[in-house]
Parts: structure tokens; C-alpha cells; sequence
């Protein structure tokens, strides 16, 4: 399956009304969820590559789970959180070549004009940098995997 086949499925499953779709062709799986595991997310879909099913709430567990006694704490203030999302389409890198180390990871504090990742479209690399302060909560896409404009990349927590 080529990009184009894939970003216009995404497309399609982004304005249709479908929470999940699976394809298959021979030994590739592509599988696209709306939110991930009913967490709240923006609107556009996640793609995952292939693995293996994750086990949904209703499956029985595969070892039985240790009671822990409930302690009564205050609920703590929700965080608000960011997102440094996709200024176009094209295909995600974390790295600015193979053997290099990552422009960002889970835990690094990224600066206003800060590179955190780049994106390639139509044979060009462009270096997305990052527009707010704050820590990287979770790296929502994985290397060499498409996006589409606007899709998040990046959850941060602002500083």
C-alpha cells in the first residue's frame, strides 16, 4: 500500500463515523483508531503499525490482580496540556538521520524555535520546530510513520 492509498483512507475514516479500521494485504496491517484506548484526543485519527491486538476492558485478565486497598487522596488539578501539531502533510522522523540520536524524548523540556522533529514532503526535509515552552508529556507518532496537517505529534506539558 502506498502513502497515497493510506492518507486517503485516513481521510476518509477522518469524515466518517468510524471509530476503527483494520486492513490487511498479505503480510502488511494497517490499523487506524479515532482517541486511543477511549481516551479523549483531537479529532484526527491515530495510526498504529502493526502489532499484535491489545486485550479490551470486557477480556478476562491473563493473571489474577492483587487487591489494593483504596486510599482516599484529593484529586489533584487536571493538567492542561498542549500539542505541537503537523504543519503539513508528509512522513515523520524523530531523527535527523538513522544513526542519530532523537531531537526530542518523553521527559525533555523543548523551547520556543527548538527543532523537535522533521517531517519529509515530496522529497523535502522540513525541520518543525517547536512553538511553545514545556515538557514532552508523550510522543503520540512513531518514526517513519505519515501524518496529516494538523495531526498532534507531540503532547507537552507547558512550563
Amino acid at each position: 500500500m502506498d502513502l497515497k492509498s493510506i492518507l486517503e483512507l485516513l481521510r476518509f475514516v477522518n469524515k466518517s463515523d468510524l471509530n476503527e479500521v483494520i486492513l490487511e494485504e498479505g503480510e502488511f496491517r494497517l490499523t487506524i483508531r479515532r482517541g486511543v484506548l477511549g481516551a479523549a484526543l483531537p479529532a484526527a485519527p491515530v495510526v498504529q503499525p502493526s502489532s499484535p491486538p491489545i486485550p479490551s476492558a470486557s477480556s478476562p485478565p491473563s493473571e489474577p490482580v492483587p487487591e489494593v486497598s483504596k486510599v482516599e487522596t484529593p484529586p489533584s488539578p487536571p493538567k492542561k496540556l498542549e500539542y505541537i501539531r503537523s504543519p503539513m502533510v508528509g512522513t515523520f522522523y524523530r531523527r535527523p538521520g538513522p544513526d542519530k540520536e532523537p531531537y526530542v524524548k518523553v521527559g525533555d523540556i523543548v523551547r520556543p524555535g527548538q527543532v523537535v522533529c522533521i517531517i519529509e514532503a515530496m522529497k523535502l526535509f522540513n525541520e518543525i520546530q517547536s512553538e511553545i515552552s514545556g515538557k514532552v508529556v508523550r510522543i503520540l507518532v512513531e518514526d517513519a510513520q505519515p501524518v496529516e496537517y494538523d495531526q498532534p505529534l507531540f503532547e507537552i506539558e507547558p512550563l
